[in-house]
C-alpha cells in the first residue's frame, strides 16, 4: 500500500486520520508543522501528502510552493477556511485536490484513493492499463508511462492533474475541450471541482512552459467555450 504524509497542527485530526488510514492498510507519517514536514517530504518523499493550510512555522501554501520547485508529489489540501480565494491560491501553487473541514476520515480516504489512481504510472484518467506510446505534437512530447513531459527537448515538470489536462488537450490538437471535458479527463468521478479549478491548472501549465520558452502559446483559450491545443 501507499505511504501517506499527514501534516496538521491539530493533534486530534492527525491522530484520528492516522488511525483510520493505517487501518485501511496505508503507511502513515504524521507531522505537526510545515517546516518539519517540508524537510521530510524532500528527504524521503511519500506517495501522497495531505496538508493543512493553516499551520505554525510554515503554512501549507508555502510548503507546497517550495515543494513544487523540485517535486510532482500528489498533494491534497485540508483547510477550515471558507473563503473561495484559499482554493484559488491552493490550486495556483499546484494542489491536486482540496477538502474543507470538518470532514469524515472516510471522505479523505476516498480522495486519497482517487488521487493515487490518477497518479499511478501507466494508468490514464479512465483507468486503462498497459504501455502507452508517447504523444508527440510538434515541440511537445508526453510520455504517459514515465509521466514525463518535454518541450523543445527541455523537461517540464508537471503535477498529476496538469499532466492529465495537457494530455487530454494534446490528444486531439485543434479540437476544443470544454472545462467539463477537462474535469472528466483529470479528475475521478467522486471528486467535484468547478470551472475555476481548471482555469487555475491551465494558468500554471502556461507558466511552466513559458519558464522554458517565453514564446509558448500552444494552449488557446476560447472564452465561454473552453481550451484547445494548437500543434506547433
Amino acid at each position: 500500500m501507499a505511504t501517506i504524509a499527514l501534516v496538521d497542527d491539530d493533534e486530534n485530526i492527525l491522530a484520528s486520520l492516522k488511525i483510520f488510514l493505517e487501518a485501511e492498510g496505508y503507511t502513515v507519517r504524521g507531522y505537526h508543522d510545515g517546516a518539519t514536514a517540508l524537510a521530510a517530504l524532500v528527504e524521503n518523499p511519500p506517495d501522497i501528502a495531505v496538508l493543512d493550510i493553516k499551520m505554525p512555522r510554515m503554512d501549507g501554501i508555502e510548503v507546497l510552493r517550495r515543494l513544487r520547485q523540485t517535486s510532482n508529489l500528489p498533494v491534497i489540501f485540508l483547510t477550515s477556511k471558507d473563503e473561495e480565494m484559499d482554493e484559488v491560491v491552493g490550486f495556483n501553487v499546484g494542489a491536486d485536490d482540496y477538502i474543507k473541514k470538518p470532514f469524515s476520515p472516510r471522505l479523505v480516504n476516498e480522495r486519497i484513493k482517487a488521487l493515487l489512481r490518477r497518479a499511478r504510472v501507466g494508468v490514464g484518467a479512465n483507468g486503462d492499463n498497459g504501455d502507452k506510446k508517447p504523444i508527440v505534437r510538434g515541440q511537445l512530447t508526453l510520455d504517459p508511462n514515465r509521466h514525463a513531459c518535454t518541450w523543445k527537448g527541455e523537461p517540464v515538470r508537471l503535477t498529476v492533474t496538469e499532466f492529465l489536462i495537457l494530455q487530454a488537450l494534446a490528444q486531439r490538437p485543434g479540437y476544443v475541450k470544454s472545462r467539463d471535458n477537462l474535469m472528466d479527463a483529470a479528475y475521478d468521478d467522486q471528486v467535484y471541482v468547478d470551472d475555476r479549478t481548471i482555469d487555475s491548472h491551465i494558468k500554471r501549465l502556461r507558466k511552466k512552459f513559458r519558464d522554458v520558452d517565453d514564446t509558448f502559446d500552444a494552449i488557446e483559450t476560447l472564452y465561454g467555450v473552453g481550451y484547445r491545443y494548437n500543434e506547433i
